[in-house]
């Protein structure tokens, strides 16, 4: 089987790729992520899947890359990362009491051939008060977060509802990743057996 590349430095991505036992290098990808004028942010999250394993496999013509990207999106405007604690606060003010989406996409490039796609899942975030948001900000957890809060971590608890994929808001949507290996030659599956005695 070819080798399998995961173009992100994400240790979210890892994690969940270690979970469904995948074997693979990490090899973080260096793409301008300036949104073009007018892009769509489903279009923009999946252009950004692209390039990034696409400027991997260029190195590595014989492997399966991996690349994801993912945005944080309310009324179709990007919600990214903050870039102060005031904006921190300002982003978790807007998501309170609301629903946002967490669009995304995952790119698979190998043989020649880059498969592409986009998961979108809408999430809820009950009414939050201003210390908890504050307290929040003041963890540290969301200065790296896209939208300003981190699902798997402390931010989970804001979240209400969820319709679509968990692993998708994580980082990577597992469903979507194992069906477009498969169809690339290198079903997830194979990998078990093996998985299951490095686990024990």
């Amino acid at each position: 089987m070819a080798r399998i590349i995961l173009a992100s430095a994400s240790p979210r991505r890892s994690e969940l790729l270690r979970q469904i036992g995948l074997t693979f290098s990490i090899q973080p990808a260096d793409v301008d992520e300036t949104p073009i004028p007018g892009e769509s942010p489903a279009v923009y999250v999946e252009r950004l899947a692209r390039a990034k394993a696409e400027a991997v496999a260029a190195g590595a013509p014989e492997a399966l890359v991996l690349g994801s990207d993912t945005s944080v999106v309310m009324d179709e405007v990007i919600l990214g990362k903050p870039v102060s604690r005031d904006d921190a606060v300002a982003t978790l003010q807007r998501l309170s009491g609301q629903v946002h989406q967490v669009m995304t996409a995952i790119a698979l490039v190998g043989a020649g051939q880059c498969r592409s796609l986009v998961v979108t899942t809408d999430v809820r975030f009950r009414t939050l008060s201003h210390s908890e948001i504050e307290a929040y900000v003041a963890s540290g957890e969301p200065m790296d977060k896209a939208g300003s809060y981190g699902i798997q971590g402390l931010g989970g608890i804001f979240v209400s509802e969820l319709r679509g994929s968990y692993s998708a808001v994580v980082g990577l949507p597992l469903q979507e990743t194992a069906a477009l290996l498969e169809n690339a030659g290198h079903p997830v599956w194979e990998n078990w057996p093996n998985s299951l005695e490095s686990r024990t």
